[in-house]
């Protein structure tokens, strides 16, 4: 079985064929770093981090750019009420955006290119679309045309009509039609800007991404990724810029995209006051608890994000570790997983609740295995996950992790000897006591062969 991918353009599913079966490269929209981001913006990149997991298995070499958008408006905003230079507030937040899709076992991408680092190639493109005449310059504005594209409006199955009905249009004097969007504007003084053929100015937002795909991908690309937000107008806009830059030249040939993520039923919004960061999310639930909610839906899908479904995942990453704890002395082996069950799910369109079904399967089979069958299940069970980006921890170190409050290790070992002496003088009623008293904040004892073994409960 081959890769099957959802095309958003063509609004079906299609067999992944890639322009070069030797380099394949995809782009994924990053964040404006103004803030720190919420859980939504972690979705579209613990997707298409496992995307860009399982294309390396597939091919040679996986080329995966996700940029930084460090010139915008609300980063200006920000400056201005800190009072710092704009570059200050788009290292900080860029760094911490790293921080927190690191907590999240993402990989990095192969390139990280920054908008502020392609103010020249961005100039070029629209120095093309200029002389090719899909753009013009008027009042130290450079705007596209959009009716100077046939197929304006493909990917987002829009026509102009519906969305100038449905979009946010800015009215101004300057522009031949109300659609045409912005590709370069004047900076007043004390704004960032640069200099060009037009003034001063800057770039607009989708301008930025045609640029740096250009500059690290090509002018075509195999996967275009992002949230579903995002496909009009950022991803429209992108396509048009391309594509008459390029002459028509395709500019990419699977654009796939995330659905949103609802906080308790609600799409998640700052004028709803359900705005939930990743940082203050990592202060109540380790990375990988977040990784596996954010995986347990399908990725097309919208998905509710709530307190059940983090303290699910928990529990279910519990499962897991358990399983591994049980087998830690057995040697891990080199296995193939690419003609099991676990990795056609991934291969049919990144079907993550299927694949996450799957490691169920292995850890239940693991917790029978005996003999030789205990080192192969256990190795497939850890080179699945790792596709996941999950497992990557040491088993008693995951089982036994408290909180902030909880009781310490130090104090559970004591007991768990007490407990040990208790049983040696045949003094059953404090065995029994120490057991339920742990129980009561929490910790499990597990008694084996090689003695008492200890987890906290989610």
């Amino acid at each position: 079985m081959s890769l099957q991918v959802y095309s958003s353009y063509t609004r079906k599913k299609e067999a992944f064929k890639p322009l070069d079966s030797a380099s394949v490269k995809m782009y994924v929209c990053g964040p404006t770093v103004y803030n720190l981001v919420h859980i939504g913006n972690a979705r579209p990149v613990v997707v298409f981090d496992t995307l860009f997991r399982l294309l390396q298995r597939l091919y040679p070499a996986v080329t995966y750019a996700r940029n930084i958008t460090d010139v915008d408006d609300k980063i200006m905003k920000v400056a201005q009420q800190e009072g710092v230079a704009i570059d200050v507030v788009s290292r900080r937040y860029a760094a911490e955006y790293q921080k927190d899709m690191a907590a999240l076992n993402n990989l990095e991408p192969t390139v990280v290119p920054y908008a502020t680092g392609h103010i020249d190639d961005m100039i070029a493109m629209t120095e093309a679309l200029i002389e090719k005449g899909h753009a013009y310059a008027a009042e130290g504005h450079v705007l596209f045309a959009v009716q100077s594209m046939a197929d304006y409006g493909k990917l987002s199955n829009r026509s102009l009509e519906d969305m100038l009905a449905g979009a946010r249009v800015e009215v101004a004097p300057y522009k031949k039609y109300a659609g045409d969007f912005v590709l370069w504007k004047p900076s007043a003084e004390g704004e960032p800007g640069w200099e060009s053929p037009w003034g001063r100015g800057r770039p607009g937002w989708h301008l930025e991404c045609s640029a740096m795909i250009k500059k690290h991908l090509g002018e075509t690309i195999d996967i275009h990724g992002g949230g579903k937000d995002l496909l009009f107008p950022h991803h429209e806009n992108e396509r048009a810029q391309s594509c008459c830059a390029h002459d028509g030249q395709p500019f990419v040939n699977y654009w796939m995209h995330n659905g949103f993520v609802n906080i308790d039923g609600e799409k998640m919004s700052k004028s709803l006051g359900n705005f939930r960061t990743v940082r203050e999310l990592l202060q109540k639930f380790d990375g990988e608890v977040l990784r596996l909610a954010l995986l347990s839906a399908h990725y097309r899908s919208d998905m509710d994000f709530s307190a059940e479904l983090l303290e699910q995942s928990k529990t279910n990453l519990d499962t897991f570790y358990t399983a591994l704890r049980a087998v830690e002395d057995v040697p891990v082996q080199d296995v193939d997983i690419k003609n099991t069950a676990f990795f056609k799910a991934l291969l049919d369109d990144l079907n993550t609740p299927l694949a996450i079904s799957e490691l169920h399967a292995l850890a239940k089979s693991l917790n029978k295995a005996t003999g030789d069958a205990k080192a192969q299940i256990k190795s497939e069970l850890l080179a699945a996950a790792g596709l996941l980006g999950l497992l990557y921890k040491a088993p008693n170190d995951w089982l036994t992790a408290g909180s902030e409050g909880d009781i310490s290790a130090e104090q559970i070992e004591a007991l768990i000897a007490e407990s040990t002496q208790a049983r040696a003088a045949k003094n059953w009623a404090r065995c029994d006591e120490i057991r339920d008293a742990l129980k009561a904040q929490g910790v499990v004892l597990e008694v084996t062969k090689e003695g008492t073994r200890w987890r906290r409960e989610s």
